[in-house]
């Protein structure tokens, strides 16, 4: 079986059809366990106070954020080269999910930066990428409803998501890039002694499976909704013609 089969939309709405169900499921549990666990059942942090405990919400979102985008240009990718609809539609799809996870990344950084750090917002380097990359979004999503004709919309969405994709990484590794800024590098590590305490390790992996299970079936529903509203239009349009 190849992979390239479910890029014909009705094999993608068959096979999709019986999975989505549990995919919601199975994230919404983990993100309830994983938010409910962190923010109720972990101590306050030293330095941070309780305010450590928005990493619940602030990493998983900033995750999702950034991998969305990157979703989208592998997407992207695929429609320019082979040209199958249902990776053009999933990319579309993606967007608005991004915008809404970038968005609670930015609201929930606001609000870890101002005790930590003093002020609501500062031109470090991470985060003005990440300011940037919902710019990006927000242009991805405008630039499909302005062209009327699907396959050039996703051609030139492709292009702007193959630009955007700089922002992706640059607000994933500004840290390692620059060594000014405030915000400290990443919660999570290959190298244990950079991670955050074990106390707080559990639940924080389990939100962000949660976070990232909520994606996947947020980009499943709303691609079979596309898919679904494409037919819709070739069948208005062949009436039309008729």
């Amino acid at each position: 079986m190849s992979i390239w089969e479910y890029a014909n939309p009705k094999k993608f709405m068959t096979t999709t059809a019986p999975v989505l169900p549990w995919v919601f499921a199975i994230a919404i549990a983990a993100t309830v366990i994983g938010l409910v666990w962190g923010f109720f059942f972990t101590p306050e942090a030293e330095n941070f106070g309780s305010t450590v405990k928005i990493i619940y919400l602030h990493v998983p979102s900033a995750l999702m954020a950034i991998n969305a985008w990157l979703m989208m240009l592998v997407a992207s990718l695929i429609w320019l080269v082979r040209r199958h609809h249902v990776s053009a539609l999933a990319a579309k799809a993606a967007a608005p999910v991004g915008i809404a996870m970038t968005l609670i990344a930015l609201i929930t950084g606001a609000i870890w930066g101002q005790p930590t750090w003093g002020t609501w917002w500062v031109w470090d380097p991470r985060l003005t990428s990440f300011l940037i990359l919902f710019l990006f979004y927000l242009g991805y999503v405008a630039l499909w409803s302005a062209i009327e004709d699907p396959d050039t919309a996703a051609d030139l969405t492709s292009v702007l998501c193959m630009v955007g994709s700089v922002f992706a990484l640059l607000s994933r590794y500004a840290v390692n890039f620059w060594n000014q800024g405030l915000h400290q590098g990443a919660s999570l590590s290959m190298d244990k002694a950079e991670n955050v305490s074990n106390v707080y390790y559990i639940p924080l992996l389990i939100s962000m499976g949660g976070f990232v299970l909520l994606f996947i079936a947020l980009v499943i529903l709303r691609t079979r909704t596309e898919i679904r509203l494409r037919r819709i239009g070739a069948l208005q349009a062949r009436a039309r013609r008729s």
